[in-house]
């Protein structure tokens, strides 16, 4: 789950936007103003991958009345875009302004061992499938590679006078990611995305995160 998954993320140093798990709409405002206004909300359940499509997310949320009434909404609309849906409860994260979105993903393949894939983060990585693979662990030239491979890269490089992402933000990702994907085999899959990558010099943050483990037989 996210909230689970970005506490792995954080334990091996890569960014991620605080988050709690809320199972009822006091909870909820309880953690909105731990984390302090504007907050997000999330659905969470194992079985609903695309939130946005179940329509379980709320972004921007600044009032107590706000997060009660989106708390009733997303898990109203849960339930009716998968009935049998196994839900947790909603989380509650810090709102982070809109930034270039990149995607970070592992994956163990059953030859090579983990791999790791990059590219334009959020709709983008579906729309165009624009992403490089390396294998890990990855050194900082190969990060950079990856990113230089893409077809999108101008748009983090800078174009028409725009400011260069931070790159050394997302090579130091890469490579975390990686990293954790070689040394712990049981996890099957890693799924960041989107990680918001500010203008450079000023970092990178996942805004979500997957992280699927081996069944145990």
């Amino acid at each position: 789950m996210e909230h689970e998954s970005k506490q792995i993320l954080t334990a091996w140093g890569i960014p991620t936007t605080r988050v709690e798990l809320a199972r009822d709409a006091a909870e909820a405002i309880k953690a909105a103003r731990e984390l302090k206004y504007p907050v997000v909300m999330k659905i969470s359940s194992p079985n609903i991958i695309h939130k946005s499509d179940a329509g379980g997310v709320k972004v921007g949320l600044s009032s107590e009345l706000e997060v009660h009434q989106a708390f009733k909404e997303i898990m109203d609309n849960a339930r009716a875009y998968k009935p049998n849906a196994k839900i947790l409860g909603v989380t509650i994260q810090e709102y982070v302004s809109h930034a270039r979105e990149v995607i970070v993903g592992t994956l163990q393949d059953p030859t090579f061992g983990a791999t790791v894939m990059f590219g334009l983060g959020g709709v983008w990585v579906e729309a165009l499938k624009d992403v490089s693979f390396r294998l890990a662990p990855l050194t900082a030239d190969d990060a950079r590679e990856m990113i230089s491979e893409i077809k999108g890269y101008p748009i983090l490089a800078g174009i028409r006078g725009e400011p260069a992402a931070d790159i050394d933000a997302i090579v130091d990702i890469l490579q975390k990611a990686g990293q954790l994907a070689h040394e712990f085999p049981e996890i099957v899959e890693m799924d960041i995305n989107p990680i918001f990558v500010f203008d450079r010099g000023k970092g990178a943050i996942a805004i979500d995160a997957r992280i699927i483990l081996k069944e145990e037989k």
